[in-house]
């Protein structure tokens, strides 16, 4: 999700607005598109985007869930995904994971979004160290097909989504501080997320600008690796609340 916070909003190519860990903090968070600071910054996202040959058409990758530190980042939150537009463009449509702090206890749950409509929580369990697959593939006549799988656990959910919006202007595979109305969320410590197999169409990973979080002072908060061009494979760390 763009996942500004589904609180509110918070998305975008690479980075959308973060919709479960909003939610747990006002009972509705929502995903906006990426607040940019630069082309290679953003207030809530880290990860990849790609921008150059829109229209794309579809987005995958795997992640690990990670473990959200609670006792070092209470009352904060994190999400996962996978999405087409939000990076230059008002909506966002997206699936990925979260990691939230309720207080120093952890949360941990699938979604989708559709920005601007609200995110939508999975009920299936997610568990640190499980194996996840995300997919978002247009399917013509404003139909998009948004994939979530627990290989772990052994739950796939596959719903299809209609949108007169979007205009598929950027595809990106992200890390976020979900956002709420008053803003971006604090950033929960997840160490590391390691994501592989990116796979989009058209074009892939090898043209796509790497975006580092950082606030508006210059603190970096997330930071991701340098991407393997031909595995699709790379890292987003976490550096800051």
């Amino acid at each position: 999700m763009l996942r500004h916070l589904r609180i509110l909003l918070v998305a975008g190519a690479l980075f959308a607005v973060a919709p479960a860990a909003a939610q747990a903090a006002t009972g509705s968070s929502q995903v906006l598109p990426n607040q940019q600071i630069s082309q290679s910054t953003s207030t809530n996202w880290s990860g990849y985007a790609l921008t150059g040959a829109a229209p794309y058409t579809s987005i995958s990758s795997n992640w690990v869930q990670p473990t959200a530190d609670c006792s070092a980042t209470p009352n904060s939150y994190s999400s996962f995904w996978v999405g087409l537009d939000g990076y230059n463009t008002n909506s966002v449509e997206q699936t990925g994971t979260s990691a939230d702090c309720s207080g120093s206890t952890p949360n941990y749950y699938g979604w989708y979004e559709m920005y601007p409509k609200l995110p939508v929580n999975y009920s299936n369990p997610v568990v640190p160290g499980d194996s996840i697959s995300a997919s978002v593939v247009y399917l013509g006549s404003n139909q998009y097909k948004l994939t979530l799988s627990d290989t772990t656990q052994g739950w796939t959910q596959t719903t299809t989504q209609t949108s007169t919006v979007a205009t598929r202007g950027s595809a990106e595979v992200i890390a976020e501080a979900p956002s709420s109305i008053t803003g971006v969320l604090p950033l929960a410590d997840f160490g590391t997320v390691n994501f592989s197999g990116t796979k989009l169409s058209p074009n892939s990973i090898a043209g796509a600008n790497p975006i580092t979080m950082e606030t508006s002072g210059g603190t970096v908060k997330a930071k991701p690796s340098a991407a393997n061009k031909s595995t699709g494979s790379f890292s987003v760390t976490w550096y800051h609340k």
